[in-house]
């Protein structure tokens, strides 16, 4: 899969406004049939680990490489592919369209081994463990809430 890290420049749909298109792979973490979500109490959001998918990186790379920084943890097993997804949103902060082509993976926490996370990740992200069943609800964006949803019923096949 190519990636699409055509980033500003382009012009969205003749109204002079920027666009910019790209590829984020992130990751559903369970254990002990609780999902790991991430409250970003700055912007008001509940969100999952995601992020940018960098030149000459696979998805799976990036979805374990984005996970490992955002939540911490560093011993994470990827366990079913949950498709790919693409979102388009109006950034204000940047008055761009954004075309984003997102890839989410299942992952199995093997450990409570911590990877070390940046000061920016560390203060905007708070890791929070919710039931399996609850998950999808609290999640802000429709796009994450369906992720959940398929990660909920890969877990179920996979536990047979």
């Amino acid at each position: 899969m190519t990636p699409l890290s055509r980033r500003g420049g382009g012009r969205g749909r003749g109204s002079g406004v920027k666009s910019e298109h790209y590829q984020a792979a992130g990751g559903v973490v369970v254990r002990d049939n609780q999902m790991l979500l991430l409250d970003r109490p700055a912007r008001g959001e509940v969100r999952l680990p995601k992020g940018h998918i960098e030149p000459g990186e696979s998805p799976r790379e990036a979805a374990l490489r984005e996970t490992r920084e955002e939540a911490g943890y560093a011993d994470l097993d990827i366990v079913a592919d949950l498709g790919t997804q693409t979102s388009h949103f109006i950034n204000p902060q940047e008055s761009c369209e954004v075309t984003r082509e997102e890839i989410y993976f299942l992952m199995r926490l093997q450990s409570d081994a911590q990877a070390a996370r940046d000061e920016h990740d560390d203060a905007q992200f708070h890791v929070t463990w919710v039931p399996l069943d609850a998950a999808p609800a609290r999640l802000t964006f429709e796009t994450e809430r369906e992720f959940a949803r398929r990660a909920i019923r890969a877990w179920a096949d996979l536990a047979g």
